[in-house]
Parts: C-alpha cells; sequence; structure tokens
C-alpha cells in the first residue's frame, strides 16, 4: 500500500519541526563547544601563566597581574641555563639517562610479566596476579624507608641504580594490569596456530605478541617517560651529588633557603623541562588514545 502524500500545511509543519530541531542542535553543539574551549582555557592557564612569567623581568613576574611582558626577558633563557654551578646540559643528560633506561626496563619487565599472566598458565597465577593488583593500592611513601635501607646496604645511595634497577623488575604494577588487558584482547588462535609452527612461549611472545602490541606499548612508554621525568622525590632521595641532579632537583636550586629567587630563570628552565614531554606526547597522542581505549575493552 503506497502512503498518501502529506498535505501542503503538513508538509510545511513537519519541514519547520525538522528546521528548527537541527537549529538546536546547532546551538547545543555551539554551547558544548564554547564550555570545553572555556574549560581548556582554565586548565591551560597556569602554562600560560608559567611561559609568560619566564619572559618576564624578575620585578614584574609577581607585580602584575597580566600575561604580556611589558618587556621580553630573552636573557632569563640564556642567564638560567648557566645559572647554576652546574649546566643544564648536565641536568638534562642525566634526565635522559634515567628516562631512557627506565622506559626500557618498563617495557621489557611489565611485557614480560603481562604476558605471563595473560597468556601462560601456571600455578599460583591467580594468587599473584591478587598480589600484583595489591601493589598498586600502596602509596609510595609506605615502601620509601624499606626501600632506602636496602639500597643504603646495597650501596647503590647516590648512583641511578635505585631510579633505574626497579624498572627492570617489574615494579609497576599500573603498566602490568594496562598491558594484561591488552593482550588478552589478542585472539589465542594466533598462539596456537604458532605452537603447531614449533615456536617456544617466548617466541611467541616476541613475534607474535609484542608486534601487535604496539598501543599498549606506546601509552605505557608515554606514560613512564612523563612520570619518570618529572620525579622529584625518588631522585632527591638517592642522588646527593650536584652532578647527579635530574631536572626537577635542579629547579629546586633556584630557590636558596634565604628566600633570594631567581624565579623568571627558574620558570624559563621549567618551560624548557616541559618541551621533551611535550613533543613525546603530540608525537604518540594517537597511540596512546588507541592503546587506552582498546586496553578497557572487554
Amino acid at each position: 500500500m503506497i502512503d498518501a502524500p502529506l498535505p501542503d500545511s503538513d508538509a510545511r509543519l513537519a519541514h519547520d519541526i525538522r528546521l528548527r530541531q537541527k537549529q538546536r542542535e546547532k546551538r547545543a553543539r555551539l554551547l558544548k563547544h564554547v564550555f570545553l574551549i572555556l574549560l581548556s582555557f582554565v586548565m591551560l592557564y597556569p602554562l600560560f601563566w608559567l611561559t609568560a612569567s619566564s619572559l618576564k623581568p624578575e620585578n614584574e613576574i609577581f607585580g602584575s597581574l597580566g600575561l604580556w611582558p611589558s618587556t621580553f626577558q630573552w636573557s632569563n633563557y640564556t642567564e638560567g641555563w648557566n645559572a647554576l654551578p652546574v649546566s643544564f646540559t648536565v641536568f638534562y643528560k642525566n634526565s635522559a639517562i634515567v628516562t631512557v633506561l627506565s622506559v626500557i626496563g618498563n617495557l621489557l619487565s611489565c611485557s614480560f610479566a603481562a604476558y605471563a599472566f595473560a597468556r601462560l598458565q601456571f600455578n599460583g597465577r591467580t594468587f599473584f596476579f591478587g598480589l600484583m593488583m595489591m601493589t598498586m593500592m600502596l602509596p609510595y611513601h609506605v615502601v620509601l624507608i624499606p626501600q632506602y635501607v636496602l639500597f643504603l646496604k646495597l650501596g647503590w645511595v647516590d648512583t641511578y641504580l635505585p631510579l633505574v634497577v626497579p624498572r627492570f623488575l617489574a615494579a609497576d604494577g599500573f603498566f602490568i594490569f594496562l598491558m594484561i588487558q591488552f593482550f588478552r584482547q589478542i585472539p589465542r588462535e594466533l598462539d596456537e596456530a604458532a605452537m603447531i609452527d614449533g615456536c617456544s612461549p617466548f617466541k611467541i611472545y616476541w613475534a607474535v605478541i609484542m608486534p601487535l602490541s604496539l598501543p599498549a606499548l606506546g601509552t605505557a612508554a608515554i606514560f613512564s617517560l612523563i612520570w619518570v621525568w618529572e620525579d622529584f622525590l625518588a631522585p632527591l632521595i638517592y642522588l646527593n651529588d650536584i652532578n647527579s641532579y635530574t631536572v626537577p632537583l635542579a629547579l629546586r636550586l633556584f630557590v636558596d633557603r634565604e628566600g633570594q629567587s631567581a624565579f623568571g630563570q627558574m620558570f624559563a628552565m621549567s618551560v624548557l623541562s616541559l618541551v621533551p614531554v611535550l613533543i613525546f606526547f603530540v608525537a604518540f597522542q594517537k597511540m596512546i588514545i588507541r592503546g587506552i581505549a582498546t586496553s578497557g575493552m572487554k
């Protein structure tokens, strides 16, 4: 049965309803975008203020509410780089060494542990998985003193070993859990096919699982880089020699105990300390989103 055409008045009424609905949707989208832009500005304002303050004269940083400097003090960057007894080149090198080794250690050790929990069958797997999850609930300060006593007895204090070695021992349960969730999405038929071809569990891990897990590995690498690069507490505890300081510890040296502080130079070096993290994040942000999204799927 063919529906009869609507009268002209009904057609105009339906058209007006659709038009008003589209207009409401456009206004809703506009309001949503305006709200998100304002919210993003609020979240980014501290970064804007930090960048602007790094270019202001010393007496204008806290004396003016405006973001735009009256005069651009570019010397804050050049003077701040060599203002301390040790050049910031050394601090950047130290941070790069600790960060690169920590990222490599986290990716290797945590992926090994995640592969064992997600794909292998062994006695006590459920118990050890629960134990690993419990470690995620412990604040870092709970294990701080026992770890310091252990590393002190090993003679590792004032070296990079306390900052790097735990990363090679799968000490971060968050990355293990993240990779477990991703590995479980990979079909087990691939493991069975590889076993038929004579692959060992390690060969399956290296040739099958790892190439398919780049989003999860990229996510873990990003978070590991950010946390290690910006870590202040652990280097403060274990590093005593200024030549071994990382960038966060070096920034603290701009504020002395007598209150005489070079805030302009400190803010300039703070801006430069954010550059590696921002570059790495922008370069791999799609991989981060994909890794988080797929790791949370069931």
